[in-house]
Formats: structure tokens, C-alpha cells, sequence
């Protein structure tokens, strides 16, 4: 069945750009389903402490529903219906990049203490963002 869909030759391009897109897409389910079920442990290697049930909920809900929801976008978009693959893959890949953006402006108002855990994840958001825009090629 996949040979009808694409050359031999084509094949191993085809199951690396799928790889790409599916550890990326792992990575954001891992992370929501993290922050849907530990919020206080999730934000505790930031130095955050989430006191409040307005304080759980909001990290559910930006780490654990938003990473859930683009998770599973990246996984549907694996089947490119309609032809969303490119605009899921781009928006997701310039929202990586935003949150790596975000991590130098605040080095650039203020140090960091050490390498993990904002070092480690501007280098897992810049990974991540040219991984999944080179799965377009």
C-alpha cells in the first residue's frame, strides 16, 4: 500500500519526516498530560509554585490542554486531510520558535541560573521547530 503512495526512493525521506513530526507530537502529549495531572511538579523546575486552584488550572490549561491539542494536531496532521499537514506543522514550528524568543528576551533582562531547565528547553524548542520545518521537505 505505501509503495503505491510513493517511490522506493522516496521512502526513507517520507519515514524520517514522519518521525520528526510524531517525536515533536510526543513531546507536546507528553508535557499536556503532565500538566494536566502534576501542574505543581511541572513548573516546579522554574522556581513557580502553584499555591492556588486558579494557579493548577492555569497551568492545565496552558501546558495540559494546549500541549494535548497540538500534540494531537501534529498526529492528524500526519494524514494531511484537506492538505493541513504544512500550515499545522509552520504554526507549530513559529510557536516553538516564539517560546525559544521568549527565553532570550528574559536572559536579555535577566540571567538565568544555570543551563536546565530554560537553556535545556530553548535548545528542545529550537530543535524541535527545524526538525518539524524540515519534515516539509
Amino acid at each position: 500500500m505505501l509503495g503505491s503512495l510513493v517511490s522506493s526512493r522516496q521512502i526513507p525521506g517520507v519515514v524520517v519526516q514522519a518521525v520528526s513530526i510524531i517525536v515533536v507530537a510526543l513531546f507536546f502529549l507528553g508535557m499536556g498530560t503532565y500538566g494536566l495531572f502534576a501542574p505543581a511538579a511541572l513548573i516546579r523546575p522554574f522556581g513557580m509554585v502553584a499555591d492556588s486552584a486558579q494557579a493548577r488550572s492555569e497551568i492545565r490549561a496552558v501546558y495540559g490542554g494546549f500541549g494535548i491539542a497540538v500534540g494531537g494536531l501534529l498526529l492528524t496532521a500526519l494524514a494531511d486531510l484537506g492538505g493541513t499537514r504544512t500550515g499545522v506543522v509552520v504554526t507549530t514550528a513559529v510557536c516553538l520558535l516564539g517560546m525559544a524568543v521568549g527565553r532570550l528576551v528574559g536572559r536579555a533582562v535577566e540571567r538565568p541560573a544555570g543551563f536546565y531547565p530554560v537553556w535545556c528547553y530553548f535548545w528542545v524548542e529550537i530543535i524541535a521547530a527545524g526538525a518539524l520545518l524540515a519534515s516539509l521537505r
